[in-house]
């Protein structure tokens, strides 16, 4: 078995299971098992389990922060020195992502389940791995997407960016299952570009809508009209 293919069965595997079972639940001995080599295979290769980890992130995040950037660079330039506004920026991250070349049809519903992990568990080391490597790309959309809603206090703006990721996260990672429902309920098919098509207006409404936030006093209670 050449070096390279041992490396991709590892990832493979490893990027499978821990979409399935979460970091913690997968051991290196169900990776291994599942892609059918020993454990000195992986120990050789990456190192560690947190190493593992960090690789399969890397696979698709290292091109996509390419993508991403050279996406960011003609929009900057179309432009003409003038902010993008909130949807140019916005299109420019999804369609980075879902022209990507993917390894099988499940390539991003995995990877958004992945992210949303490296978020809900315990995950330190992945955190910091991924501030560390992906800083720049990350940081310039932040600051596009400062500059498209000056109108936003830090607070505000903080919190529609986890809404808007938390949102992303939840209907990329199951397509397929929103895809089946789709074809199921009302007998029309859609593909991964036309969902992100109709995320993406969804997500500038809501990074864009009037705040209209009230907090209850402790002891009252809130009407719902």
């Amino acid at each position: 078995m050449a070096q390279s293919d041992t490396v991709d069965r590892i990832l493979d595997a490893a990027e499978e299971l821990f979409a399935d079972r979460g970091f913690s639940e997968t051991s290196l001995r169900m990776i291994t098992s599942k892609a059918k080599v020993n454990l000195a295979a992986v120990n050789y290769h990456f190192g560690s389990k947190n190493a593992l980890i960090h690789a399969v992130f890397a696979r698709f995040l290292t091109p996509f922060s390419a993508t991403l950037e050279s996406a960011f660079d003609e929009l900057e330039e179309r432009c003409e020195g003038k902010p993008p506004t909130l949807n140019q920026t916005l299109w420019a991250l999804t369609e980075s992502a879902v022209r990507m070349p993917q390894r099988n049809e499940q390539g991003i519903s995995i990877f958004m389940r992945l992210l949303g992990l490296a978020y809900t568990q315990s995950q330190g080391h992945l955190r910091k791995f991924l501030e560390q490597e992906y800083s720049e790309p990350f940081g310039r959309f932040m600051r596009l997407l400062k500059e498209a809603t000056p109108q936003l206090s830090s607070v505000d703006r903080y919190w529609r960016i986890q809404f808007m990721l938390g949102a992303t996260a939840f209907t990329m990672s199951s397509s397929d299952a929103l895809r089946d429902i789709l074809k199921n309920k009302l007998g029309v098919e859609t593909t991964v570009q036309e969902i992100a098509a109709r995320l993406v207006p969804f997500l500038a409404a809501g990074m864009q809508a009037e705040d209209a936030m009230l907090i209850p006093s402790p002891g009252s209670k809130v009407s719902v009209a």
